[in-house]
């Protein structure tokens, strides 16, 4: 018997709306016991104190842990729920909801999920290679479970890291324990990082003597070109989403991905989009081929050197508006346009995560026919 993903893509009226998600399961359409994961784009600010992420976390437990008759505890411990914060620009608020079926259909090789978590973080091992160790075991353990045995069949990784907050900050200090930095908004970064570069160690991506403490966060040559890694208060573990191809499985869904150079890296959407066998032409998808497209995921990122393709940007410089939530309106306008539609997985801080000031896309689309 083979299995089979499905992904549904919902929008929300505010983070802690799930009726769209509820009607699924009314419908019969979706099943509770089948989702492994949910991704979610909330218009919080997407920094240290963005509870939007948390407020949707636990809409999301409370709905399933009802269906399914346990705990939202329960819940947590079974499905990976990937909050991301920010809807700039035009970015619509939506969840993506991945589940899987055992099916008779014949594997005809599709779309492939795997989930798995690490143990959690004291805070002194977040954004050190503590924290990208035990991430590149949660990759490999999420492979084996998605029965991928090929890295090169390998498209997306996403991740949900945790971030220092002063009381994490204080707790460890009172052990007499000294964490990465005393900057949360900092620690964001060097947990995405950590991250990433776990990913990149998992997917023989950078090589283990390449990495130490002193690298992330600083070494930006060093990167993943699947890895996509969000960082909340809401968890103080990783939680990881493996999306890829594999031939023991079913279904009309596939992935395909590509890395950005730059924010304004219109071609690599479009080859992600051709990889997974979308016509996407010289210009924005048409109809036809948009109705196939089930979710765009990609990074943002804006470059350390303060420019794009040599002219001037001011994302890092403004003290207003966070350099990230520039860039996912920037990212978020760029895709907007190549597909045609606005609820875009787009999410900031890209370190490690393809090369500075660029980031990885990954598409899901359903095959022709």
């Amino acid at each position: 018997m083979a299995r089979m993903a499905s992904v549904h893509r919902v929008p929300m009226r505010h983070p802690g709306d799930v009726t769209g998600i509820a009607a699924l399961l009314d419908a019969g359409t979706l099943r509770a016991a089948s989702i492994v994961a949910i991704l979610g784009k909330t218009e919080g600010n997407g920094c240290v104190n963005d509870f939007t992420r948390a407020y949707a976390v636990q809409a999301l437990s409370l709905l399933l842990a009802r269906r399914l008759g346990t705990t939202e505890e329960d819940v947590a411990a079974r499905v990976a729920m990937v909050m991301s914060g920010g809807t700039e620009g035009g970015l619509s608020p939506h969840f993506l909801i991945f589940a899987v079926e055992d099916t008779d259909a014949p594997a005809t090789g599709a779309l492939a999920l795997g989930a798995a978590f690490t143990r959690d973080f004291a805070p002194e091992e977040i954004g050190r290679m503590a924290q990208v160790e035990a991430t590149a075991e949660a990759v490999r353990a999420a492979m084996a479970e998605a029965g991928i045995s090929d890295m090169a069949d390998v498209h997306y990784v996403q991740v949900k890291c945790p971030l220092l907050t002063s009381e994490r900050i204080a707790e460890a200090e009172g052990r007499g324990a000294t964490v990465a930095t005393h900057d949360t908004y900092a620690s964001m970064g060097l947990s995405r990082g950590a991250s990433a570069l776990g990913v990149a160690l998992a997917l023989d991506e950078v090589p283990r003597a390449a990495l130490s403490d002193g690298a992330i966060g600083q070494d930006l040559s060093l990167f993943s070109g699947r890895a996509s890694c969000s960082a909340g208060v809401e968890l103080t573990r990783n939680e990881v989403v493996v999306m890829g191809r594999a031939a023991s499985w079913a279904g009309d869904l596939t992935i395909a991905h590509a890395v950005m150079r730059d924010g304004i890296d219109l071609p690599a959407i479009q080859a992600a989009l051709r990889g997974a066998g979308l016509d996407a032409g010289a210009g924005q998808l048409a109809d036809s081929e948009a109705g196939r497209l089930v979710a765009l995921l990609c990074k943002a990122e804006p470059s350390t050197s303060g420019r794009i393709r040599g002219n001037r940007h001011i994302m890092n410089d403004d003290s207003d508006i966070n350099a990230t939530r520039h860039a996912r309106a920037l990212v978020g306008g760029v895709a907007a346009a190549a597909v045609g539609r606005t609820d875009l997985f787009v999410s900031g801080g890209a370190e490690h995560q393809g090369p500075d000031g660029g980031g990885p896309v990954a598409i899901i689309a359903r095959k022709a026919g």
